[in-house]
C-alpha cells in the first residue's frame, strides 16, 4: 500500500509552477502527488482509477469491521420471528391481516 512517504511531494508553490494541466496528466499516468503547505500535507492529486481502488478498499474495510463486530458480540442466542412479534404485542396473523388490509382480523 502506498504511504505518504512513498508519494511524490510538492509544495503549493511547486504545484502552482507545474500547473494544473501537468498535475492532471501526471495523475492520469498513475503518479500520485501530495501537495504540502509549510511542510504539512494538505492535498493529494490522484487518478480516477486510484480513487476507485481507494473507495473499494474503504467499502471492504467497512464490511470487515461489521463482520468482526458481529463475530465479537454474537452470543449465539437466536429468536424466532413469532417470538419477536409476541414480545411487541403482535401475532403473525394480525400483522399479515394489516398488510392484506383486513381491518376485522384484529377482532378474531
Amino acid at each position: 500500500m502506498t504511504s505518504l512517504t512513498d508519494l511524490h511531494a510538492l509544495t503549493v508553490t511547486e504545484a502552482n509552477s507545474r500547473g494544473i494541466a501537468r498535475l492532471v496528466k501526471d495523475a492520469e499516468n498513475g503518479e500520485n502527488v501530495v501537495v504540502s503547505r509549510h511542510g504539512t500535507p494538505v492535498a493529494a492529486v490522484i487518478g480516477v482509477s486510484r480513487l476507485g481502488e481507494l473507495q473499494e478498499l474503504e467499502r471492504d474495510l467497512r464490511d470487515l469491521a461489521l463482520v468482526l463486530t458481529r463475530a465479537a458480540t454474537d452470543t449465539g442466542g437466536r429468536t424466532d420471528l413469532d417470538a419477536a412479534f409476541e414480545r411487541y404485542g403482535y401475532t403473525r396473523t394480525e400483522l399479515e391481516s394489516d398488510i392484506a388490509g383486513d381491518p376485522d382480523a384484529d377482532a378474531r
